[in-house]
């Protein structure tokens, strides 16, 4: 099982990074936005991913120091990913909210950041505070919220994002309970699997706007 996992982590990140790496070599500058985007995700989830990767095949290896700080690069790029989206929004034309969203995105990343880099998240820890990772992921969540509402309302009539609303409220649905809960079950982790469909999902839908232009 842990070695599907790990097959599927890799399987990711190829796609990921290498999808940015594509993206950044269009002309349009949305294209690259979004392999900018795309390069993010990527890169940062391998600080978190290329540990696992690693425990599932040593399970003996001591990585709780490289896991850690693979959640904090994670959740600083997670972030940034999601602000870049934003942005990307705007360009394609949905300006709904117009500059007091964009406004509000970034103020809750930057509140977002800051209480990821505080040391009471006890990141090196085997056993981090749960209060904390609630704490942290409280504008997280806003975010993730108001990108929700934003691309249900700006992208509707467009039909490569048409349910990108949909992939986003997922994400953060198989996110959310992995912070409240995967300290008490271990399987609860496995939601993440699914999460990161949904950001496959989210790249695949990258390259189908920069093929098919604005619709």
């Amino acid at each position: 099982m842990k070695a599907m996992e790990a097959v599927f982590e890799i399987a990711y990140l190829l796609f990921a990074i290498g999808s940015g790496i594509v993206l950044l070599k269009r002309a349009d500058g949305d294209a690259r936005l979004t392999g900018l985007a795309a390069l993010v995700l990527g890169l940062g989830d391998a600080f978190h991913l290329v540990p696992r990767v690693m425990a599932a095949f040593d399970p003996a290896r001591e990585l709780t120091a490289a896991l850690g700080i693979g959640k904090l690069v994670t959740s600083v790029t997670m972030t940034v990913f999601y602000v870049l989206l934003e942005r990307y929004r705007r360009r394609r034309g949905g300006l709904w909210g117009e500059k007091p969203l964009w406004i509000a995105t970034v103020c809750l990343a930057c509140v977002r950041i800051a209480l990821c880099l505080l040391p009471q998240n006890e990141w090196l820890s085997a056993t981090p505070p749960v209060l904390w990772g609630l704490i942290r992921n409280i504008p997280f969540a806003a975010m993730g919220a108001m990108a929700v509402v934003a691309w249900l309302r700006s992208a509707r009539h467009d039909k490569v994002y048409r349910r990108m609303w949909l992939w986003i409220l997922l994400s953060f649905a198989f996110y959310i309970p992995v912070v409240l809960f995967a300290q008490v079950n271990r399987m609860v982790g496995m939601l993440m699997l699914p999460k990161t469909v949904m950001y496959v999902i989210m790249l695949v839908l990258f390259h189908r706007a920069a093929n098919e232009g604005r619709r």
